[in-house]
């Protein structure tokens, strides 16, 4: 399905600022879908004035749809649909006709033009579903004035205004609690969603006729509510913006839409919602991302703890062959711990993988004794990968690394400094990581299959069994040292 923006630059003349004026409607539309009980498409004319292109539609929540399939991308061409030729030629809000059948369903049309800086640069639908139509309550008699208000607002450039958006998660809708202000802050109108919640902060009466503004000043404690102006300009109508307010038990999100159907501002519309249980979860998450950060920081510590007594109990051992296994024990329990540390930073459970992989590369050079005469390069990005897979591939390329150090430059010239050449690439939902060094290669007749040495036990284990992936070891490309492979699907 195509974007608004696509369709723009495809088949119309519209400019950046018509787009930005036209995304601005969309994000405040289901707002007037709503309260018209109807559903809206947005309609752009095309650059070779031969019709008009779909370019957005909305559903009501409020009431049946008419529109069974989606028609954004689709052309009508001139004088197919008379109502958005007058609309777009006229600049004006056109009801005529009677209405139209679509799978049996009688279908109700207006179209609005949608003017800004003076020109009508797109027309907006409105089809109403009359089978649902029935002998309006006052709740629906307040929304339908509503949306007439504002459907004159957009005919006369006034809508959508420049300020805060409503499509993010927690903003008001409609049905959560709808008010309908007067030009002095007073409540013309409340529904019963509305009331509801105004209850929850403690009112006990009614809401009709009261300053809204006064009277959320009295249940709310002012900790809990914005500075004077702010809350002055939302519960008066004045600003098109929304606030937070609440008490020590209930939160609240208010949004003000003033209307001036014919520039002066008669009213507003005051949406709100009760959003107790949304901050309740985000104050649960926050304690639990705290928690799992100062896990991940206490796992480190106890790690890097290990690592100290193994790096002391290998002082004092006799073997040489013991000493160096307890070193490159070290080397594991420490990029394990690395992989904690860096988690432990973060608010999610997932990583850069290069805040860890450039430590590990330095943490090997530095505490090999041939380390000083090789350096480790990265060409690429890892990227975001989960806790899991990025402990699993830190010790992985902690292993290669190593081995490409100790085996690799045993008896190198000590005065040409090699390199270890991390190259990694993500394509089509996989990582492909090559490690290169430029030592002395692999022993002849070497099988990864039949290797007994230890570190390329645990790289095979950890790249086919806990990484799903496939490992490969062999010359380097340019037939210069040793080249191992690793191919790993990404999550």
């Amino acid at each position: 399905m195509p974007t608004l923006t696509e369709l723009v630059r495809s088949h119309t003349d519209l400019d950046d600022q018509d787009v930005a004026w036209l995304q601005l409607l969309q994000a405040d539309w289901q707002i007037i879908a709503d309260l018209s009980f109807a559903d809206l498409v947005l309609w752009l004319p095309d650059r070779e004035e031969k019709g008009y292109w779909a370019a957005g539609q909305m559903r009501p929540t409020t009431g049946p749809t008419a529109y069974v399939d989606d028609v954004i991308g689709t052309f009508v061409p001139v004088g197919r649909r008379p109502l958005i030729d007058a609309a777009y030629a006229q600049g004006r809000l056109v009801r005529e006709g009677d209405p139209e059948w679509r799978d049996d369903v009688p279908v109700r049309v207006e179209t609005i033009p949608v003017r800004r800086g003076g020109r009508v640069i797109a027309v907006v639908a409105r089809n109403t579903n009359l089978l649902g139509v029935r002998t309006p309550s006052r709740l629906e008699l307040s929304y339908l004035q509503s949306a007439a208000d504002l459907t004159q607002m957009i005919a006369h450039g006034y809508f959508p205004a420049t300020g805060q958006r409503s499509d993010h998660a927690d903003s008001p809708r409609v049905g959560d609690g709808f008010l309908r202000v007067d030009a002095t802050g007073r409540v013309e109108y409340a529904s019963p969603n509305a009331l509801s919640v105004y209850r929850r902060l403690g009112l006990a009466g009614d809401l009709a006729g009261v300053s809204l503004a006064d009277l959320t000043r009295d249940l709310v404690p002012p900790r809990r509510r914005p500075d004077e102006e702010t809350l002055s300009a939302v519960l008066g109508g004045r600003a098109y913006r929304d606030t937070e307010i609440g008490t020590d038990t209930v939160s609240l999100i208010v949004r003000s839409i003033p209307l001036r159907p014919q520039g002066d501002h008669i009213g507003a519309l005051i949406l709100v919602r009760d959003v107790t249980d949304l901050r309740r979860r985000d104050r649960e998450l926050v304690t639990k991302d705290a928690t799992i950060r100062e896990i991940h920081h206490r796992v480190k510590n106890n790690l890097q703890t290990v690592a100290a007594l193994l790096r002391l109990q290998a002082r004092r051992m006799d073997s040489e062959s013991a000493r160096l296994a307890l070193e490159e024990a070290v080397r594991r329990v420490g990029s394990i711990a690395i992989v904690h540390e860096t988690l432990s930073q973060s608010v999610e459970e997932h990583v850069d993988f290069d805040d860890i992989m450039d430590p590990l590369g330095r943490m090997v050079t530095d505490v090999s004794a041939l380390g000083s005469r090789v350096r480790v390069v990265r060409d690429g990005s890892f990227g975001v990968l989960s806790s899991d897979m990025a402990t699993a591939l830190a010790m992985v390329l902690t292993e290669v690394m190593q081995n490409a150090v100790e085996h690799g430059y045993d008896g190198h010239d000590p005065d040409v400094a090699g390199e270890i050449r991390i190259t990694v690439r993500r394509l089509v939902g996989r990582l492909h990581v090559s490690v290169d060094d430029d030592g002395r290669g692999l022993p002849p007749g070497f099988d990864l299959d039949s290797s007994t040495n230890l570190g390329l036990s645990i790289v095979r284990t950890l790249v086919e069994s806990e990484l799903d992936g496939q490992l490969e070891l062999g010359p380097g490309p340019s037939g210069v040292g040793t080249r191992a492979a690793l191919d790993i699907p990404l999550e």
